[in-house]
């Protein structure tokens, strides 16, 4: 879902040129499959295109593919650092990371939490477990809105 609303933002904000947006899990659950049926409906009743999308996992060369890796959840902060640092593993639900291991993984500090782009820092609501996408909607919204507005702000994405 983040990666569709933020590729509509920055397209509303004239700047699709200047970022590249990508997803990827912490888990395997859902590697190869296409977006789940209900973010593909809040996406389209909030009028955001919604292509089709294969799932895939992040690994160490995400590192350097990209400025920015934001995950949804603590969780998914967790297992974050352990797949830039290559472990292996379903990563469904991954042990906390040592400050140790968060300053061998990202050494230019490119890891965040959405949420974290907010004054509210705290995770986004999940739909795995709830169901309610409309929540998570509102979630990621909040969180993709205010990091462009920082990005846009320090002058990157041009």
């Amino acid at each position: 879902m983040a990666q569709f609303v933020m590729e509509e933002l920055v397209r509303r904000a004239g700047r699709e040129g200047g970022f590249q947006i990508d997803s990827a899990a912490t888990s395997r659950e859902e590697l190869g499959n296409d977006v789940h049926p209900g973010t593909r409906e809040r996406l389209r009743r909030a009028g955001i295109p919604c292509g089709h999308h294969a799932a895939r996992q992040m690994g160490p060369r995400d590192y350097d593919r990209f400025d920015y890796i934001v995950g949804m959840d603590r969780d998914n902060y967790d297992g974050m650092y352990r797949l830039l640092l290559g472990e292996r593993g379903m990563g469904f639900s991954w042990p906390p990371v040592s400050a140790q291991l968060v300053r061998e993984a990202d050494p230019l500090h490119k890891v965040s939490l959405l949420m974290d782009w907010t004054g509210h820092p705290r995770d986004v609501a999940d739909p795995w477990y709830t169901g309610n996408f409309d929540a998570t909607f509102d979630d990621v919204m909040a969180g993709c809105t205010a990091m462009l507005d920082k990005l846009l702000a320090r002058g990157e994405g041009r």
